[in-house]
């Protein structure tokens, strides 16, 4: 479908371009609140990304997805923005996968919600890189050369680092949560 569209707007039907906002918008988002860990930010971010991705759309090879293609550029921006500001942790908005289709107790909401909270605190306090990949990894369910494609980084530094963040959420969460931990893990 995005092949269809980016035809379309190469050809001067600007609207078309409205589809991949809609499409990769809140993806954007999120990617980028791993990264630069503030609303207003991300949302600066998200909006020069894809004004950059309308302009350089005849860049576009093809040899890889859009939404890598544009991630990469959502990155790239974002860490555009950290460096600038000098800070070496970043925020994360995290987007879980809704809840099952059957109505949960209000005690399963109240325990998924304290769940959400956990593990946003402690993406938060993860180095930017980490939050970045478990964020790609897990949430996003991108592969491991999407990463490195999306990044810029090899193979063996996305595995090292998604290895690295794994062991630092397990021993924040145990740290903060002690005995809890086990059951939100």
């Amino acid at each position: 479908m995005d092949d269809l569209y980016i035809k379309k707007v190469l050809k001067g039907d600007t609207e078309a371009f409205r589809y991949f906002v809609g499409q990769y918008k809140n993806m954007a988002f999120t990617i980028s609140m791993s990264v630069v860990k503030d609303e207003f930010l991300a949302t600066d971010v998200v909006q020069e990304s894809f004004v950059k991705a309308f302009q350089n759309l005849k860049n576009f090879k093809g040899k890889s997805k859009f939404s890598t293609w544009f991630y990469r550029i959502v990155i790239n921006e974002s860490l555009k923005i950290v460096r600038k500001k000098g800070e070496k942790y970043l925020d994360m908005e995290t987007h879980f996968p809704n809840y099952p289709e059957n109505e949960p107790s209000a005690l399963a909401l109240m325990k998924e919600d304290e769940r959400r909270f956990y593990i946003n605190e402690t993406l938060n306090r993860l180095p930017a890189s980490e939050s970045l990949v478990l964020r790609l990894f897990y949430l996003n369910e991108n592969s491991i050369a999407e990463i490195c494609e999306m990044t810029g980084w090899t193979e063996s530094k996305v595995k090292v680092t998604l290895h690295r963040a794994r062991k630092n959420m397990e021993r924040h969460l145990l740290k903060r949560l002690k005995s809890e931990a086990k059951t939100l893990i």
